[in-house]
């Protein structure tokens, strides 16, 4: 009986479908990183203390919803800028594919490698599927972070053909 109960309780988490880690709420500190950005530069949230930022976290470069997320941000890149706000797309690619991404697209704001998954496992964008493995996937979440690094809001269903005026909106702007 008890092999019957053990089987059950495997089978039923192999089909389970993702487990999500709860991303970080509104009021947490935002946890500081260091990742490698699109020029394999270091690059840490703690370079941006005074500024707004916005840390969004994108599946995979030059993938359709992906390229779509991004020239929404680029398209209202200007009103970004304008409110001192910095733009880090965060994903597991590579230092080179965030580079190829960013060129064929124009994008004037900057990329994050995070091939480890640590920064999507802290801020919990992270996601994990239990068939026949466990392996971490990557999520589309965003934060907003404020000038003292303070999460002010996350959008968790982000509209990738608007996404910029979310996140504007987000902001009050």
């Amino acid at each position: 009986m008890k092999f019957y109960a053990c089987l059950l309780a495997v089978t039923s988490s192999l089909f389970s479908g993702p487990c999500f880690a709860k991303p970080l709420a509104v009021g947490a500190k935002a946890p500081d990183f260091t990742l490698k950005n699109d020029a394999g530069v270091d690059c840490s949230l703690h370079d941006f203390l005074g500024k707004k930022v916005v840390l969004y976290f994108y599946p995979k470069d030059s993938t359709p919803g992906c390229t779509k997320e991004a020239c929404s941000i680029r398209n209202d890149h200007a009103l970004f800028e304008k409110n001192n706000i910095v733009v880090l797309g965060v994903s597991y690619d590579s230092v080179s594919s965030h580079k190829k991404f960013k060129e064929k697209h124009n994008l004037p704001f900057t990329l994050l490698s995070d091939n480890k998954k640590k920064v999507a496992k802290a801020y919990g964008a992270a996601s994990t599927w239990l068939f026949f493995f466990s392996a971490p996937i990557p999520s589309r979440i965003t934060f907003l972070i404020d000038e003292k690094a303070v999460i002010v809001a996350v959008i968790k269903d982000v509209d990738v053909s608007n996404h910029a005026k979310e996140i504007l909106k987000a902001f009050g702007i």
